[in-house]
């Protein structure tokens, strides 16, 4: 594994350009290389305990896109025009409560630890769920889920930007209506995952409207 070797003054760069893009150029498209790069950024985001409470749907399909219009309020326009447009799945409490299948498959399979770890592993997310988080109810383990799920979110949006590739999150949807959608038209089990956003990639089609603006770094920082 090496060790990055990215210029900061790059990374900054990306983090400029990067903006919420609004409206995408129809005649350019993201590559499969590049759209699987973004994902695999995705992919390779940390989640608490390691367990990656995700889970990520590209639609690519028009009628399915068509779909989602009617209750994505904040989406048409993407939808219409966006090279790649996705959704961000996050679990549900039958998938990431502490003695889930899920989290079992996760220590068993993926992370391959022994038993004696795997005792002692389920011992602390159970401690950390009942009692360090209080995460006693499905809305809780969600929205918990979901923290995770963001990191990824910001993650992809970054990447795409070091390679030129535009983005837009977006959470301008009616949680129940998309999700009842997506359990009759997309076959998802909407008892395991919940919609947490949507984000479109591309190549805008403008430039943006006005520089970015942020508050002063002295506003958002305090040293002790």
């Amino acid at each position: 594994m090496k060790i990055p070797n990215i210029s900061k003054e790059d990374v900054l760069n990306a983090f400029q350009y990067r903006h919420a893009c609004k409206e995408f150029d129809t005649s350019k498209k993201v590559s499969e290389e590049d759209i699987n790069f973004i994902l695999k950024t995705g992919n390779l985001s940390p989640s608490s305990f390691g367990f990656e409470p995700w889970h990520f749907v590209v639609v690519q399909d028009e009628e399915l896109r068509e779909l989602l219009k009617p209750v994505a309020w904040g989406a048409p326009l993407k939808l219409d025009t966006a090279s790649h447009f996705v959704l961000g799945l996050s679990m549900k409490a039958p998938m990431t409560k502490w003695d889930s299948d899920y989290i079992m498959h996760m220590m068993e399979d993926v992370k391959q630890f022994p038993k004696d770890v795997i005792e002692m592993y389920s011992k602390f997310y159970r401690e950390f769920q009942e009692r360090d988080f209080d995460l006693d109810t499905e809305k809780k383990l969600f929205d918990w889920a979901s923290k995770q799920t963001y990191i990824a979110l910001a993650n992809m949006m970054t990447s795409a930007a070091l390679v030129g590739i535009d983005s837009c999150p977006i959470e301008g949807f009616h949680q129940v209506k998309t999700e009842a959608v997506l359990q009759e038209k997309f076959g998802i089990d909407t008892t395991k995952y919940g919609l947490s956003y949507m984000v479109a990639f591309g190549y805008r089609k403008a430039e943006p409207p006005h520089a970015k603006s942020r508050r002063d770094f002295s506003e958002i920082i305090t040293w002790k």
